[in-house]
């Protein structure tokens, strides 16, 4: 799951081929664009300072494995692996399985308010998120409004992660959607560039404000910023 990051005075980019035609359905990614998620928020709990913590990160190559986690990688064989070539780290990477729950924000509420625009407007939604399926059912009762996608296809079911295709036609087959008919909404340019190669409509995530502008530019019923 990617990590939450401040999005303060840039603009979006929507591009797609087929962003002229009307849109039927919006997808989002979750992590830093619905939900506020950071592996830090539990390691400033066991490391004494933001530097120790990014020190530990950038160590074990923690970006790498999680995203590995975030593929469908068992959470024990992971951790065991990682603390066989880390044991003095053992502890700290230990934590990220049994206190996950720790590395949770809140919803971003921002955003959550234009998806609840769209889903007034009778626009179907739906996710597309890399996350584990073990963390995701740990993670999904704290925020309800993910009852309300059609679907959620997250890429530990899949068995690979965002921006491999297969991800995106997953979801465009579950949805029985149309590509250009469709807007996939996530904060990573390169997520993006691969869903507007199959044809979606993207839009890059840089705030709320610029989401709204995007997304009403494309016709789709949400208040202006």
């Amino acid at each position: 799951m990617r990590r939450s990051r401040a999005t303060s005075g840039a603009t979006s980019t929507t591009t797609s081929p087929g962003a002229s035609r009307r849109v039927e359905a919006v997808a989002f990614d979750l992590g830093a664009v619905l939900i506020d998620w950071n592996a830090t928020y539990l390691y400033r709990s066991l490391l004494p300072d933001d530097e120790a913590v990014r020190e530990f990160l950038d160590d074990v190559g923690f970006a790498e494995w999680n995203l590995a986690l975030d593929a469908g990688r068992d959470w024990d064989e992971a951790v065991d692996w990682l603390a066989s070539h880390h044991p003095e780290r053992r502890g700290l990477i230990e934590a990220f399985r049994d206190r996950w729950e720790e590395t949770l924000g809140g919803p971003i509420e921002s955003t959550v308010e234009v998806l609840e625009e769209l889903r007034a407007g009778r626009v179907r939604t739906f996710a597309l998120s890399n996350w584990s399926r073990r963390t995701y059912d740990i993670a999904a009762p704290r925020f309800p409004f993910l009852k309300g996608f059609e679907a959620v296809v997250i890429s530990g079911d899949v068995g690979t992660t965002k921006p491999d295709p297969r991800i995106y036609r997953e979801l465009l087959a579950r949805g029985r959607l149309d590509a250009e008919k469709t807007v996939f909404i996530d904060d990573n340019a390169a997520n993006i560039d691969a869903a507007v190669e199959l044809g979606l409509i993207g839009v890059l995530y840089v705030g709320p404000d610029a989401l709204r502008r995007d997304l009403a530019a494309l016709g789709l019923p949400v208040r202006p910023s």
